[in-house]
């Protein structure tokens, strides 16, 4: 009787180990997996625009808000290095690359093999041209050419001269703004005297371009820049030459030393491209078709190869007038530092 006690007891110890292990062996298995990040590489054409790292920070934040992670690379203006770095994202298994490019055409090849390892490929403020892409998001480029140059012909008698400054052939950007550009200039009997375009958006350009057509002729009245980078100095040109504030001048950005002069009176207008909202919607629709989901976008854009998906953005034409409003109601700049050289202007 005491041996059967014994098996038994042994017995009901044995299925109560064995219930244990088996709630314990469940667990584990129950044990939920951490959902893997989606991955995004950035790289972009350089810094050397002031606008791009504030670019660079919204798209990070908001793809860092909605759960990814973003490898942020900087060609520093060479081709050879993005191509590169294109190449490096593709290894590591991106979900997503986007490209700010240095040359429109040159990042086809590498970006062809990136749409053949299953990778999103999204263009940002530059079309990427003669390849598949999944989607181009930018600014209406051919409105901004035609704000430059609205703000000339409204602003300058018939026959006046005028000097353009865009920026490299290589971005496709200059293309459409030219275009704009060139669409309102005809029939307005303006002269364009002298027109360059600015390799690698160096400033540099327009200093030496104001000062070669100021060797054509000294009767100059305004100034095309393609961006506040070009007019900083075109306006030392213009400085050295007295014609500081008596010509029209033109850019793009509203970066925070060209709006010091339109306050200030030597440059006329720059073109304010709401960034943040750009690199915004960028980064949220990088993660969405990450994710899978589909955009609602209608317009495309020809690329050489297919019709992308485009998201077009508004440009706004910024002067002295509504500098207030636009660029510092809206935080973009702040209303000190706009205001720096002329603070008795401020409320």
């Amino acid at each position: 009787m005491r041996n059967k006690v014994a098996i038994t007891a042994l017995l009901i110890t044995g299925l109560l180990l064995f219930e244990g292990c088996k709630d314990k062996s469940e667990l584990t298995v129950n044990t939920d997996v951490a959902e893997e990040k989606i991955q995004i590489g950035l790289s972009f054409d350089s810094f050397v625009i002031e606008r791009w790292q504030r670019d660079r920070d919204v798209f990070v934040s908001t793809a860092q808000d909605l759960g990814a992670e973003v490898n942020v690379q900087n060609a520093n203006g060479n081709i050879e290095e993005q191509i590169s770095q294109i190449e490096y994202f593709i290894d590591k298994e991106m979900d997503v690359i986007v490209v700010i490019p240095v040359d429109s055409e040159a990042c086809s090849e590498v970006l062809s093999k990136a749409k053949d390892a299953g990778i999103i490929v999204v263009a940002y403020d530059r079309l990427l041209r003669n390849c598949e892409i999944d989607l181009y998001i930018s600014f209406d480029n051919e409105k901004v050419g035609t704000l430059m140059a609205e703000t000339l012909v409204n602003g300058l008698p018939e026959g006046g001269n005028i000097i353009t400054i865009f920026g490299p052939t290589s971005d496709h950007n200059v293309r459409l703004m030219e275009q704009g550009f060139r669409d309102v200039l005809e029939g307005s009997g303006l002269s364009i005297i002298y027109s360059v375009n600015a390799k690698g958006w160096l400033a540099e350009e327009a200093f030496i371009a104001v000062n070669a057509a100021l060797l054509i002729t000294e009767d100059i009245d305004g100034v095309m820049c393609g961006n506040d980078n070009l007019a900083s100095q075109a306006v030392v040109a213009l400085s050295e030459n007295r014609l500081a504030g008596k010509v029209i001048l033109t850019g793009q950005d509203a970066e925070l030393a060209a709006c010091q002069r339109i306050v200030e009176g030597t440059q006329t207008m720059t073109v304010y491209k709401p960034v943040d909202k750009l690199a915004k919607a960028a980064a949220e629709a990088a993660v969405k078709l990450a994710k899978g989901g589909k955009l609602n976008i209608t317009a495309t854009i020809d690329n050489g190869r297919i019709d992308v998906p485009y998201v077009k953005l508004e440009p706004i034409a910024v002067t002295k007038a509504n500098m207030d409003e636009v660029i510092i109601d809206g935080g973009f700049q702040q209303e000190d530092e706009v205001y720096l050289n002329v603070p008795d202007q401020v409320d």
